[in-house]
């Protein structure tokens, strides 16, 4: 009969021990990705000012977020740009000349009612 060893070797839990700090390590990795989607999720659709919820809303081809709460309205990345887009062609084949639609408008509030950069 061949003995087995009751105790493990050095070798033995060396290799346990990576195969445990491998699985802790992923157990982690899953962890703190579902925390991080959880945290983003909290804020997706959410007004920077009051924390209500926003509604989209299709205006001329362009998409704009509206707070149900305090009625704030809210620009994506590039949608200001859209709306100057669309304004120029508007103008060039306008009939009448200063004629201010809503992205006119719109544009003169963004452009005047900056945030100013914060001060380093």
């Amino acid at each position: 009969m061949s003995s087995i060893p009751e105790k493990p070797t050095s070798h033995e839990e060396e290799y346990f021990h990576r195969q445990d700090a491998e699985l802790l390590r992923q157990m982690r990795e899953r962890l703190d990705s579902a925390r991080a989607n959880a945290e983003k999720f909290s804020h997706f659709m959410k007004c920077p000012r009051c924390g209500g919820d926003l509604e989209e809303r299709h205006v001329e081809h362009v998409t704009i977020d509206v707070c149900k709460d305090c009625k704030g309205m809210w620009l994506d990345a590039g949608e200001l740009d859209l709306i100057r887009e669309i304004r120029e062609h508007r103008n060039k084949g306008s009939v009448v000349a200063g004629a201010k639609g809503f992205f006119d408008d719109l544009i003169d509030y963004f452009w005047h009612h900056k945030t100013p950069a914060p001060k380093p």
